[in-house]
């Protein structure tokens, strides 16, 4: 499998590998100075000092940071830069940053077994150390340089400001006229590190480095790709999963003005034309008719029946603890439910879009990818080609939220363009965006608890069945029947439980492709997960903060921000009509969060969030504003999916189409959001994904409180009419 022949190439990439790579990865794509809107690896001069795969420094003393992150609005070519600028003693204004071209053995993630990949709220949590280390050998080769020149002792001499100083003599010599010697210099092994309390710029707000470019219009996203001689391509692709081309009228497209080309592959018709107008009239002229294939007659019923009936089997199991079967006999209060996610889209802002040229001499993609070396390997075997001849240019991501891990897009453009001599930029309407997604799986959760006389929780039962994304993506970590990311959110709970089983029933919805979406484990457990424990709080008779509570014992960081999101949030005060709170707690990614959520039910059964309260600790903060900005964004995330967010299937086609049938939050529905930051020594926890995670259990036990309906399936837009008559 593809992603097992990956790992292999990526496995033990040490911290020494990361220090040295320089050597081995050449100075060709060393940008020395450039703006995020202007990046594009390969373009530049070779820098004047790269003593390593993330820094190059040019004779002006500008730092460039080649990101082994892509950025995709998260904000990681601020923070990942703020880790090299830290220990290298650079003020930000004086650091630049740009794409890294693909090497899965210089810039894979540690926290994701080497793979080169953003996603899972890995970057902070990966290359935390990377970074730093990186940044620390660069000014030390700084410093011995100036030792030399100045011939004085090392440990005479400091840094600040871009400058290597020598107090005694007064004497100041900035970085840009070392780098020629220090270029000559090995480079550290394990170099010294600050503490926290020397720290300057980590842990201070930090203005976005690609903020002017994305405000002026100037930054660069795979879609704005421009290549001289390009042409365009409107793509229309099976609307049922597994179909097949049948018949396309060529000659039809042909007639329209500009278009010189259509296109075939198995499932989808391209036509290509000098722009895109020409090019999607030309495909509504091609009129292209499809075999659907086995699945012509598939729907969501069909898929949940399917899931329910499978949940009835013994699964994998995922964690066992104490004895859960006797604690439930014995239990003086059971409690069971069954809850439901729906599928959902990605529906990112920029549209799947990629542009490739196919020649002799191989194959240059302009892509906006979330995986680059995957990609890169897809393609050259997609193609026939070898691998080091096709060439990734990546760009800023348009919103990724898992859908740009996936590489079928950019395989699919690259068997485009090979029919074609130009370049050839292939994008996907909104429409065949939305239809031919790989979609967050569809889960059905059982899951029971029983509470002892006193409303203690002594039993804990959770069987999760749904499709298996990792034995897909990474096969080689589907061992025993458990994919370690469907009960991710699960098992690792911030409470006291003394006997708890999780386990896990694969099944496969047919040929529905599935894939991550932000949040990926923990979004869907958590859901389950803390709607439940307000289940059980109503069942022993308390209140759903102090039921947490008594459970947080042994939690104190879970127990805090627990505490202090219910005291900002006022709980326990008094309310309007048809008006609730509902909390959530959450423990993933390395992260603890509490969100409180205000809702009010019109009487149509309509819900709107009014206001949303969040409290974080995760760990050392690199960038504040970067944290309040994931939080704020991950929870307009999950308040769109909560309330109208699912993907329905008739006749094995996805019903939803644009923004009015799968609807996203507007800004005049916004919620008040306030968040409070728990200042932490602990290691960094991730942030891309908790705010959506812990928004949906606290959104559907506000409206519990609200109206004192319990729903267990989403969206709540579904659920309209159970919350009009309550």
């Amino acid at each position: 499998m593809l992603f097992d022949k990956i790992a292999k190439t990526t496995d033990g990439v040490s911290r020494r590998r990361f220090l040295q790579a320089g050597a081995a990865f050449g100075g060709g794509l060393m940008i020395g100075w450039v703006d995020v809107a202007d990046a594009e690896p390969g373009s530049a001069p070779v820098a004047a000092f790269t003593p390593n795969a993330f820094i190059s420094i040019d004779r002006d003393g500008k730092v460039t940071v080649i990101s082994p992150s892509i950025e995709m609005g998260q904000g990681t070519y601020t923070s990942l830069p703020m880790l090299v600028a830290e220990e290298l003693d650079v003020d930000m204004s004086a650091v630049g940053v740009t794409h890294s071209p693909p090497s899965d053995k210089l810039y894979g993630n540690p926290a994701l077994g080497g793979a080169q990949l953003t996603g899972g709220s890995t970057s902070i949590r990966g290359f935390y150390t990377p970074l730093r280390e990186a940044g620390a050998a660069a000014r030390e080769m700084l410093v011995s340089a100036a030792a030399a020149k100045l011939n004085v002792a090392a440990s005479e001499l400091t840094t600040a400001d871009g400058q290597v100083i020598h107090a005694k003599s007064g004497q100041k010599i900035g970085y840009g006229a070392l780098v020629d010697d220090a270029a000559k210099l090995p480079v550290p092994a394990k170099p010294a590190l600050k503490s926290p309390d020397q720290f300057k710029i980590i842990g201070t707000p930090v203005k976005r480095l690609d903020g002017r470019e994305k405000v002026d219009g100037t930054a660069k996203f795979g879609i704005d790709a421009q290549v001289p001689g390009m042409k365009i391509a409107a793509i229309a692709i099976s609307p049922v999963f597994g179909g097949k081309v049948k018949s396309v009228d060529e000659a039809a497209a042909l007639a329209v003005p500009g278009v010189v080309q259509v296109a075939k592959i198995d499932e989808a018709v391209a036509v290509i034309a000098d722009h895109y107008w020409a090019a999607k009239k030309g495909l509504e002229a091609a009129a292209p008719q499809f075999d659907a294939g086995p699945h012509a007659s598939l729907s969501t019923a069909d898929v949940v029946a399917a899931l329910a009936k499978a949940s009835e089997r013994d699964g994998a199991v995922a964690k066992k603890e104490g004895d859960a079967a006797g604690a439930l006999s014995g239990a003086a209060v059971r409690v069971e439910s069954v809850y439901e996610n729906p599928f959902l889209a990605h529906a990112t802002m920029e549209p799947l879009n990629c542009t490739v040229h196919v020649t002799d001499s191989g194959c240059d993609i302009w892509v906006g990818t979330q995986i680059p070396s995957n990609a890169q390997l897809a393609v050259s075997e997609a193609l026939g080609i070898d691998r080091d001849k096709v060439r990734i240019h990546n760009h800023l991501l348009g919103g990724g939220f898992g859908r740009r891990l996936e590489f079928d897009f950019i395989v699919l453009a690259a068997k485009i363009a090979k029919q074609s001599k130009d370049p050839v930029k292939v994008i996907w309407s909104r429409e065949e965006d939305i239809q031919h997604d790989m979609y967050r799986p569809y889960y059905y959760d059982r899951i029971s608890a029983g509470l002892d006389d006193s409303g203690k929780l002594v039993a804990w039962n959770h069987r999760i069945t749904g499709s298996s994304i990792m034995a897909r993506f990474f096969p080689s970590s589907f061992k025993g029947g458990l994919d370690i990311d469907a009960v991710d959110g699960a098992i690792e709970l911030p409470y006291d439980i003394p006997n708890f089983l999780v386990d896990y029933v694969r099944e496969e919805p047919p040929g529905i492709p599935t894939a991550f979406w932000r949040g990926v484990g923990p979004t869907r457990n958590a859901y389950v997960v803390e709607s439940f424990i307000d289940e059980l709080a109503a069942a022993a008779k308390k209140d759903p903060v102090d039921f947490r509570r008594q459970l947080t014992e042994k939690s104190p960081r879970a127990r805090h921000v627990l505490e202090r999101a219910a005291e900002i949030s006022g709980w326990g005060t008094p309310m309007g009509e048809r008006q609730g709170r509902g909390v959530a707690l959450l423990y993933a990614f390395g992260t603890y969060l509490a969100e409180v959520a205000e809702v009010t039910v019109g009487k149509g059964g309509e819900v709107r969030v009014d206001r949303v309260v969040a409290v974080v600790d995760c760990g050392q903060v690199v960038n504040p504003d970067t944290v309040a900005a994931q939080l704020q964004s991950g929870i307009i995330f999950g308040i769109s999916a909560v309330l109208w967010g699912e993907i329905t299937l008739k006749d094995g086609r996805v019903e939803q189409s644009n923004f009015d049938n799968y609807r996203v939050l507007r800004i005049d529905e916004a919620p008040k959001i306030e968040i409070e930051i728990v200042k932490s020594g602990e290691k960094p926890g991730g942030l891309g994904e908790p705010g959506t995670s812990a928004l949906a259990p606290a959104v559907l036990n506000a409206v519990n409180a609200a109206t004192g309906v319990r729903l267990r399936r989403l969206p709540l837009e579904a659920a309209a009419q159970s919350l009009r008559s309550a």
